[in-house]
């Protein structure tokens, strides 16, 4: 005889049973006071959310304490979270707003940084700036390759915030346009011109410039 199992039942499952989907994790928590599913939660977007917070940033202690008040905020409004919308913009939504509370607290904004390498030791990806180098670079190389990342995060930390802001989310993050959009409350339109803008402005900052010492 077939037995038939309720979606509350499959809620109900130990978090490492089966695969969970972070909407069922947050329904669980919300529902039943699932620690684990917390924890679940915390595991999963601990590195992702924590770069996306360093580079905002550009600081990690500031980074780390608006990451834990990411998850603070999320056990405060988990009875607030609507079920038509997916977790991971909703939490990146709180994470940005932690960011620009952190920013107010401190009364400046920090520089940004781009080139960071992620915790598996790799590049970032979706570089704003490609550079091709060689295996093993000669001196030369590698400091034309340290000067061009250097500038890469001065030109960016000099955007105003809210073209920095959706570069982060989309080119660093990964995150699709409609998810930006509902992240930054703003329409999907009005990301992809703020992205569009942004790389304009890289573009004019790395164009062509001229030297008084080539004459």
């Amino acid at each position: 005889m077939k037995q038939t199992v309720t979606k509350a039942q499959c809620e109900e499952r130990p978090v490492g049973d089966t695969p969970t989907t972070d909407e069922a994790l947050l329904r669980r928590y919300r529902s039943f006071g699932d620690r684990r599913a917390f924890e679940e939660l915390v595991r999963r977007y601990e590195r992702e959310l924590y770069n996306y917070l360093h580079r905002y940033l550009g600081d990690a202690a500031m980074a780390e304490d608006a990451f834990q008040a990411t998850f603070l905020q999320l056990h405060i409004k988990c009875s607030q979270y609507d079920e038509s919308r997916r977790v991971r913009p909703w939490l990146y939504t709180i994470a940005t707003n932690q960011a620009i509370d952190a920013q107010r607290r401190n009364k400046r904004h920090r520089l940004v940084s781009l080139d960071q390498r992620n915790q598996r030791g790799s590049d970032d990806a979706g570089s704003l700036l490609e550079l091709s180098a060689s295996e093993d670079p000669g001196p030369k190389e590698q400091f034309e390759i340290e000067e061009s990342r250097s500038l890469t995060r001065q030109a960016v930390a000099e955007l105003p915030e809210m073209l920095r802001v959706a570069v982060n989310l989309i080119y660093y993050q990964g995150l699709k346009y409609r998810e930006a959009a509902e992240v930054l409350s703003i329409p999907v339109g009005t990301v992809k011109s703020r992205l569009h803008t942004a790389i304009r402005r890289l573009a004019e900052a790395f164009g062509p410039r001229d030297n008084p010492d080539d004459d």
